[in-house]
């Protein structure tokens, strides 16, 4: 809120007629050596691809037949999922996050959605034996959470990134997150679809068959995840006060 205009309006042209002090080269610190950027951002690009390789994953395991471990799902069906799953993350975000972030803070939120993802994700394999109102109050809460907790996650580790840089190299911070994160967005989808394949040849296997390797997968990834939202990988600029 801008309660004197006029007067920010003066500071601003004193400060263009007044020279500025170019910032010497040697004080510039290299983002690659700022250590909370980097370690941010990694935990940032496993998290994307954990929730890409899942967002890849889902709608091939829910049209797959019963039989290989899936819910036989006609894509009709996915899409409903999927837009109440949209639904619930957008008035999630509108109406819920502020606050969670308000009082747990970045990194306190994003370790404990990261938690609550795993037993939510161990469950997915064992929907394929409910059927008609079971399944679809499962399925719908389920993929609805696992929405929220993503967004939790990421969000997070999004702010992170932002408050280890002064204003002056968020833009070029920005630049080598979304660089990095692309990649891992492009490599998640053809591994889940080849992870998918594999596991649906292995569904008489002794250990986690079938369609709960994938989901174990999905798991493991994202407890490495988790794993790096703590010290000593984590590090926090001083200056900040996160939970």
């Amino acid at each position: 809120m801008h309660k004197n205009l006029e007067r920010e309006v003066e500071m601003y042209c004193d400060s263009e007629v007044a020279p500025h002090r170019e910032v010497p080269h040697s004080e510039k610190k290299s983002l690659y050596k700022n250590w909370p950027l980097m370690s941010s951002i990694i935990a940032y690009c496993v998290f994307t691809l954990h929730d890409t390789a899942y967002s890849e994953i889902f709608s091939l395991w829910a049209v797959s037949d019963k039989k290989y471990g899936g819910l036989s799902f006609s894509s009709k069906d996915v899409g409903q999922v999927l837009a109440a799953s949209g639904a619930g993350l957008l008035l999630y975000q509108i109406f819920v996050y502020r606050h969670v972030h308000k009082y747990l803070g970045s990194i306190i939120s994003s370790r404990i959605a990261a938690v609550l993802s795993i037993p939510l994700l161990a469950t997915y394999p064992f929907m394929t034996h409910l059927s008609g109102t079971k399944l679809g109050l499962a399925i719908y809460c389920a993929a609805v959470m696992k929405g929220a907790f993503a967004t939790t996650i990421l969000t997070g580790t999004c702010i992170l990134q932002n408050s280890a840089v002064p204003q002056n190299q968020r833009g070029a911070a920005n630049g080598i997150s979304t660089t990095a994160m692309s990649l891992f967005k492009a490599i998640a989808p053809a591994g889940a679809g080849v992870l998918f394949s594999w596991a649906q040849k292995r569904q008489h296997a002794a250990f986690f068959p079938g369609d709960q390797m994938i989901f174990l997968i999905l798991n493991i990834v994202e407890v490495i995840g988790l794993v790096l939202t703590f010290k000593p990988f984590l590090a926090i600029p001083k200056q900040y006060d996160f939970k």
